[in-house]
């Protein structure tokens, strides 16, 4: 924990506090920002981060020492009416105190606080506003070691899902493959190149490309044949490194063949809608302009939307990308949220639009983003024509 930046921003952000809760491991976010072992708890704990001053605890008697490890002062309660009167005392001079709440539930990875907490809280006098930004300040931010791991895993996918492409067509060309045997020849691959991937990647072929979440399994792959639309979800990190950055893409071919005139209008719209989220995150850090994460998801879908095909778009455009495959920061999402957390620089997303049509196929285009003060990248390759296998 880098208490003296969390003050410096709590400070810049006219906050009074930041409040970190828990009661049987609800709020990782709160262990991974304080830096605590994620001992046994069966006990409420509360730690205070004043913006000026020393940070202060309370902890039930018999869990005494759960926040040992970190700075300040501690004050202990047995009995509920003990609690409510000692976490009076606690937020004595706090009007304005930050916590992983969010109004109305409208960012959900975020609101680890209960409702009852939050009642008791402002029955005691105190605003508690969400702690959205500051969550993206100190856990999706990423240090020039952790970027570093991010292009390491892409330089090793990128040749991965190459292979992958290539074993397509030659077992579809000598003896047959299926959705389940290729997603076993990329895993294979992925443990081979030193890295770690979670539940995937994922291979599609035909209709179950419309199923944007689809898993193939052993017992229900679907036989990938000459003439078939494909498409490859693949995602990893370095196996090494706990701090490892993740790198996840999606690329989609045909077999045999070029692709059909509809084929071609929906990728070319599904790449153009892309292509408008990346630009309006580059617009903005070059400009050194704010952005938040609905903003590029307005503007791929505003690109989808004038093609005629908003119905058959039925995800966000992007996620956040940390340690964590999904992370902490700012989703490029205006659809299932409305993500107004500042995209900050220092972060890694995924830019992914996609177009799905059940019963016949789906198109999503997956590239990652990394930002930096007035820059934004790309970090692999971009796809510009569905691949020929």
């Amino acid at each position: 924990m880098n208490l003296d930046a969390i003050q410096s921003s709590l400070r810049d952000a006219g906050l009074d506090a930041w409040l970190f809760y828990d009661h049987h491991h609800r709020d990782p976010l709160a262990y991974r920002i304080l830096g605590l072992a994620n001992a046994h708890v069966t006990r409420r704990w509360y730690y205070l981060i004043p913006a000026e001053g020393t940070p202060r605890k309370l902890v039930h008697r018999i869990e005494r020492e759960r926040l040992d490890a970190l700075p300040g002062s501690r004050n202990e309660y047995s009995s509920w009416q003990e609690l409510e009167q000692q976490l009076k005392t606690m937020l004595d001079g706090s009007t304005r105190i930050a916590m992983q709440y969010s109004p109305r539930n409208a960012i959900m990875y975020l609101s680890m606080v209960d409702a009852g907490t939050v009642e008791m809280l402002r029955e005691l006098g105190k605003e508690i506003v969400s702690s959205a930004d500051l969550v993206s300040e100190f856990e999706a931010v990423l240090t020039e070691t952790q970027i570093a791991t991010h292009f390491a895993a892409q330089e090793k996918l990128d040749a991965i899902l190459s292979a992958g492409w290539a074993r397509i067509g030659e077992r579809t060309r000598n003896g047959g493959t299926n959705e389940f045997a290729i997603v076993t020849f990329l895993q294979e691959a992925i443990e081979r190149a030193g890295l770690v991937t979670a539940h995937g990647p994922n291979v599609s072929c035909g209709e179950n490309a419309a199923n944007s979440h689809y898993e193939p399994s052993a017992a229900s792959a679907k036989r990938i044949q000459s003439g078939d639309f494909v498409l490859i979800d693949i995602w990893a990190k370095l196996a090494e490194r706990p701090d490892a950055i993740w790198y996840d893409i999606t690329w989609t071919g045909v077999i045999d063949r070029e692709p059909s005139p509809r084929e071609q209008s929906i990728f070319a719209t599904v790449r153009n809608a892309r292509n408008a989220a990346i630009q309006s995150v580059q617009q903005a850090f070059a400009a050194d302009a704010p952005i938040a994460g609905w903003q590029p998801d307005d503007a791929a879908r505003a690109v989808i939307r004038a093609a005629g095909f908003a119905e058959f778009f039925t995800h966000r455009t992007g996620h956040n990308i940390a340690t964590e495959l999904h992370g902490p920061g700012a989703h490029l999402d205006n659809l299932e949220t409305h993500d107004v957390r500042a995209i900050l620089p220092h972060t890694c997303f995924s830019v992914e639009p996609g177009l799905y049509f059940p019963g016949e196929f789906g198109i999503r285009s997956e590239v990652n983003m990394i930002t930096y003060p007035r820059r934004a990248v790309v970090t692999g390759p971009l796809q510009t024509e569905l691949v020929r296998i």
